[in-house]
């Protein structure tokens, strides 16, 4: 099976991921690979790493759209903010960053509300290809507009034209943003997780995750909080099944229940 052998070749483990849009992604795969069956994709990803990368782009899914859900980030400035200025540092980790686009919108409220330049940001993802576009940081110019607009609707305190020049054919964003990323190759699924941290943002990752898999992730994000520190989910994300592991104090909004960091 093929999402088997991409397991015990890369390490990287698709085989609890849900049947169907798994199915929907290994078609479109085959297609865009110039692959007859799932045997001949197989054989090319296990043979070529650079096919495995390729792969990857359709395993998983990039988001493309800055402030997207403009209220997920009024809530960060409101909920989340007051809470970590209490920190005299901080370290954030976006997990699943995609293409960056939340990364960078997550640096620019950082900045707006002074605590960009004591925080250090983890950025991971399982797709190499998305994690170099993120490193680049240069967005399509005819997103702007949803951005600007996203950005405006989420609480944005300046032009956000402020913080990119037209470069490289699209719109690059200030370096001063992700001085303080580290970008890297992360699997929520097998690898282990950062060392303390004070807020986790896991949106729309663990969807495609069975329940025994989310709980076990979960189980090693809390483990890892920081005291009092907090994960935002998904809004589509239903955790009533780890109600033992985090408790709600926000829409999506959690933090690690007290007998989970017990």
């Amino acid at each position: 099976m093929l999402v088997e052998a991409v397991y015990l070749k890369y390490n990287y483990d698709f085989r609890d991921y849900t049947g169907a849009s798994q199915k929907r992604r290994v078609l479109v795969a085959l297609r865009e690979m110039d692959c007859a069956t799932v045997s001949e994709l197989q054989a090319k990803v296990l043979h070529q790493p650079e096919a495995f990368s390729q792969l990857l782009q359709y395993l998983t899914i990039p988001v493309s759209e800055m402030f997207r859900d403009p209220e997920y980030f009024a809530a960060i400035r409101s909920q989340v903010v007051p809470h970590l200025r209490t920190y005299p540092s901080l370290k954030i980790w976006v997990a699943g960053c995609s293409t960056g686009e939340e990364v960078y919108s997550l640096a620019i409220l950082l900045h707006e509300e002074g605590l960009l330049e004591r925080t250090m940001l983890y950025a991971t993802d399982i797709n190499p290809v998305s994690l170099d576009a993120a490193r680049r940081g240069v967005f399509p110019l005819d997103r702007m507009r949803l951005f600007t607009e996203n950005y405006q609707k989420s609480g944005g305190k300046r032009a956000f034209s402020d913080y990119y020049t037209a470069a490289y054919g699209g719109a690059l964003f200030e370096r001063m943003l992700v001085e303080n990323v580290t970008f890297a190759d992360h699997s929520l699924a097998t690898d282990s997780v950062f060392s303390e941290t004070h807020f986790v943002s896991c949106r729309n990752v663990m969807i495609y995750f069975d329940k025994p898999t989310q709980r076990a992730i979960l189980g090693r994000l809390v483990q890892h909080l920081a005291d009092d520190g907090l994960l935002y989910t998904g809004h589509s994300e239903n955790y009533l099944h780890a109600a033992d592991l985090i408790q709600p104090c926000g829409r999506t909004l959690y933090r690690r229940a007290a007998k989970a960091g017990a």
